[in-house]
C-alpha cells in the first residue's frame, strides 16, 4: 500500500461513522486544551510574580528583623514584626558596605488616613530620601521626601496614586492639599507614578512620610521595621548579602549566626523560590488536565477495537487478495493516530483561545509557549501509537479464512 492509499483508506474508515469519531476526537480535544491552558496559565503566573518582585526594587538586598531559622524549620512568627532592627543598624550599613548603591530605612504600618470627610486604609511608609532609587519609584506630580525634611521631622506626605485617587478623586491635584494620619495633620509635597498591583500588595496603595515623623509620632522609638540595599549589581549582591550579615552580628554582638535576630533576604533568591512553587504548581495543573488524556486514550482504544470486530470481514478479504499483516497494522495506526493528531489540532487552537481569553478578561496574565503546543502534538501522537498498537495488532493478527466467515 502506498502512502496515499493509507490516507484514503483512513478517510473513508473515519467518515463512516462520523459521530462515533467526533466524540472520539472530542476527548483528546478536551485533553489537550486543558493543558495547555493550565500550563499558559502557570507561566503566566510565573512571570506576573517574577515581575512584580523585580519591580520593588533593583538588585534588592532587605534585611528583616527577627529570629532566623535554619532549613526546615518553621520560620519565626516574629520575622518582620520584631523590632530588633535600628537606625544606627542602617546608618552602619551605609557607611560600611561601600558596594551598596543606596540604603533606606523603612517604618511601615497601616492607618486610616483622612481628607475632607473621605478617608481610607492604607500602607504608610516612614523612609528617607533613597528610598526611589532603592525601590525604583518615579514621581509623577510634586518631589520626593528631602534629607532636609527627614532630620526636621517635617508633616510632609508623597501619595501613591490609589491613595490620591480614594481621597481626593481620581487624576486630582492632590499636591499642596492636606491628609490626616491618626489625627496628625501631612501636607502632601508629591505623587508616584502607577506601579500596579492588587489588594494589600498594590503599590500603588502606599503613603511616603519621612522616617524621623514616622518613629516620633507613630512609633515612638527608632527602630525601624526593614532595610532595603541596593546593590550596584546583579553580581555583587552575594558578597552585599555576607557583609550585612557580618556587620550586624558584630553590632548586634551575636557570635553564632543561627542565632542571629535579624534575616538577610536576597532578591534574586525570592525569585527563585516563588519561581520554584509556580512550577510546581504548574506541574500539578499539567498533571491534574493530562487525566483527562488518558481517559481520552482510553476512549480511542474502545473505539479501534469497536471497528476491528465490525470490518473483521473486511480484514480478511483483505487478507485474502494479498494484504500483509504489516498493511493490515499500519492501516489501523495510521486511524488510530489521525484521530489523536485531529484532536490535537483542535485542543491546541481550544486551548490557545482558552488562555487568551484569560489574558483578555484581566483574569491573569497567560504565556502559550511553542514548548507547550510541541509537547501536546507529541503526548496526541504518542496516545495515538500507545493506545492504538493494541487494536492493530489484534487486526492485523486475524486469520483470513475465520474472519472471511464472520458474521
Amino acid at each position: 500500500m502506498t502512502i496515499i492509499d493509507i490516507f484514503e483508506e483512513t478517510y473513508m474508515a473515519l467518515s463512516a461513522n462520523k459521530a462515533r469519531s467526533f466524540l472520539t476526537i472530542l476527548g483528546i480535544v478536551i485533553g489537550i486544551s486543558s493543558v495547555i491552558a493550565m500550563v499558559a496559565i502557570g507561566q503566566g503566573a510565573q512571570g506576573s510574580i517574577q515581575s512584580r518582585i523585580e519591580s520593588i526594587g533593583s538588585n534588592l538586598i532587605m534585611v528583616m528583623p527577627g529570629a532566623q531559622r535554619g532549613a526546615g524549620v518553621q520560620v519565626s512568627a516574629g520575622r518582620g514584626s520584631a523590632r530588633t532592627l535600628t537606625q544606627g543598624d542602617a546608618d552602619a550599613i551605609a557607611k560600611e558596605i561601600t558596594l551598596a548603591r543606596a540604603v533606606a530605612p523603612e517604618l511601615s504600618g497601616r492607618y486610616q488616613v483622612t481628607s475632607r470627610g473621605k478617608n481610607t486604609n492604607t500602607s504608610v511608609i516612614g523612609t528617607t530620601s533613597a528610598y526611589p532609587i532603592v525601590r525604583n519609584v518615579e514621581i509623577d506630580e510634586g518631589s520626593f521626601i528631602a534629607d532636609q525634611q527627614v532630620l526636621r521631622l517635617s508633616k510632609v506626605a508623597v501619595l501613591g496614586p490609589a491613595v490620591r485617587d480614594d481621597l481626593f478623586g481620581e487624576g486630582a491635584d492632590a499636591v499642596g492639599q492636606t491628609i490626616r494620619i491618626k489625627n496628625i495633620e501631612f501636607k502632601v509635597i508629591g505623587v508616584t507614578k502607577t506601579k500596579g498591583g492588587t489588594g494589600f500588595g498594590n503599590q500603588d496603595d502606599t503613603l511616603f512620610i519621612p522616617l524621623s515623623s514616622a518613629q516620633r509620632f507613630f512609633a515612638g522609638d527608632e527602630y525601624v521595621t526593614t532595610i532595603s540595599v541596593s546593590a550596584e549589581n546583579a553580581a555583587s549582591m552575594p558578597g552585599i548579602q555576607q557583609q550585612i550579615t557580618d556587620l550586624l552580628l558584630m553590632r548586634h554582638t551575636i557570635s553564632d549566626p543561627q542565632l542571629a535576630d535579624f534575616s538577610v533576604l536576597n532578591q534574586a533568591d525570592i525569585i527563585a523560590t516563588a519561581s520554584s512553587v509556580t512550577d510546581t504548581f504548574t506541574i500539578l495543573l499539567a498533571a491534574i488536565a493530562g487525566i483527562s488524556l488518558l481517559v481520552g486514550g482510553i476512549g480511542i482504544m474502545n473505539m479501534m477495537l469497536t471497528t476491528v470486530t465490525e470490518r473483521t470481514k473486511e480484514i480478511g478479504l483483505r487478507k485474502a487478495i494479498g494484504a500483509k499483516k504489516r498493511d493490515i497494522n499500519v492501516q489501523f495506526l495510521t486511524e488510530a493516530v489521525m484521530l489523536t493528531f485531529l484532536g490535537g489540532l483542535i485542543g491546541v487552537i481550544l486551548g490557545w483561545l482558552i488562555a487568551s481569553a484569560v489574558t483578555y478578561f484581566g483574569i491573569l496574565q497567560t504565556k502559550v509557549s511553542l514548548s507547550s503546543i510541541l509537547l501536546a502534538f507529541g503526548v496526541s501522537a504518542g496516545i495515538g501509537i500507545i493506545f492504538g498498537y493494541y487494536p492493530a495488532r489484534r487486526a492485523a493478527s486475524l486469520n483470513p479464512i475465520v474472519a472471511l466467515r464472520y458474521e
